[in-house]
């Protein structure tokens, strides 16, 4: 084989795989398949907090400002009396006296995972049927209810992902994690959505029926795992019920860190989804745009080798400004493009070093991931 054509050859898979990223999210945000049909099923949203977090008060008040006819019950779940986020849900509950807003304070750890304990705590409140577990960093449109219950009307549909974004970045360190959600984690998911079809759920917020919760065993199902939004869509779709995942993006919202604490919480995700699905997480190495340019670079000419990276980036790029600026619409392309490479070098790095232990540090506690991906505490 001419040595040049070696690393035209080491960028098929990550070009290939990004052009069928491409593919799936044109397919997925342009599909004409998606009801229209408005419901105002009252909903119980369940929402754990520990600390403060970005412009917390802005987010809690994103869900009381919403288009929707049905009735909305906002519950918090603090385990400490004197976590520093309670006088910001007080504050809440007196701006918005007409909103059904409760604060439960239970210090109960029923599992390794204390998020979820929380909401095991907390979920004796919640009146109705369909529910929503959301995280505290996350910021909403006021039609976020109307957009993720539209899918109920299918009787078969046990959850609702809502796919996310951060569109303000402090700086290249936060600019590097906010990329990970626009150029990785929301293409691999329409991928699997296109390919296979949804069989896990996105943390950030989910909309599921209560029944489907009970046919899995409840939260008490979920408290011994680190990716709990994971088991929860796994075994709700396990147990027979259909996912789907709304075409809605939610806002994560980001605040100043340094690198290596970002780099901390991704090599946690890695290690989480390494175990959570083995055999898809060790096979996904092989379109990593990051292992290319180092096959490219390494194993041709140099020109050949930069002019493969080059048609790579021009793909990559392409693609991912696509997904930013139309279909995410967190704008960060093409301001922050120059950082994709390095992006895709550290994504790279972090699938790597996720197969070198399986400890990970969670809210300042560290835990051993066993296989499977269930938690134990250190």
């Amino acid at each position: 084989m001419p040595p040049d054509l070696i690393p035209f050859l080491a960028i098929l898979p990550a070009t290939a795989y990004s052009l069928l990223s491409g593919w799936c999210g044109w397919h997925f945000f342009h599909s004409k398949d998606v009801q229209n049909t408005q419901h105002s099923e009252n909903i119980s949203i369940l929402k754990p907090v520990k600390g403060m977090e970005e412009d917390s008060y802005e987010n809690f008040a994103s869900f009381c400002t919403q288009n929707y006819a049905g009735a909305v019950q906002l519950i918090f779940a603090v385990a400490a009396a004197d976590d520093p986020v309670i006088p910001v849900i007080r504050q809440l509950m007196a701006d918005f006296p007409g909103q059904d807003i409760s604060l439960q304070i239970d210090a109960t750890i029923h599992g390794p995972n204390y998020k979820v304990s929380n909401l095991i705590n907390a979920y004796s409140q919640a009146r109705y049927d369909l529910l929503i577990i959301c995280d505290s960093d996350i910021r909403v449109t006021p039609t976020f209810l109307q957009s993720v219950t539209s899918h109920f009307h299918d009787p078969q549909l046990g959850l609702v992902s809502s796919p996310y974004r951060s569109s303000l970045v402090f700086g290249a360190a936060t600019a590097l994690e906010a990329l990970a959600f626009t150029s990785e984690m929301i293409p691999n998911v329409l991928v699997a959505l296109r390919l296979e079809g949804l069989s896990f759920a996105l943390g950030a917020a989910m909309t599921f029926r209560r029944k489907a919760l009970e046919d899995i065993g409840g939260l008490p199902a979920l408290v011994e795992y680190l990716a709990d939004d994971y088991q929860l869509g796994h075994l709700i779709h396990r147990s027979g019920w259909r996912l789907a995942l709304d075409r809605q993006p939610v806002e994560s919202i980001l605040k100043p860190e340094s690198l290596s604490s970002i780099l901390s919480r991704q090599l946690r995700w890695s290690r989480t989804m390494r175990v959570s699905r083995p055999g898809g997480y060790l096979a996904s190495g092989i379109t990593l745009p990051g292992l290319a340019i180092l096959l490219a670079l390494f194993t041709g000419p140099l020109p050949a080798a930069l002019a493969a990276v080059a048609m790579l980036y021009t793909v990559r790029l392409a693609v991912t400004t696509c997904f930013s600026r139309c279909w995410v619409g967190d704008r960060l392309l093409p301001t922050w493009g120059w950082l994709l490479p390095l992006r895709d070098l550290l994504a790279f790095a972090t699938w790597l070093f996720s197969f070198l232990g399986n400890h990970v540090t969670w809210r300042g506690c560290r835990f051993t991931v066993q296989p499977g991906g269930r938690l134990t505490p250190l």
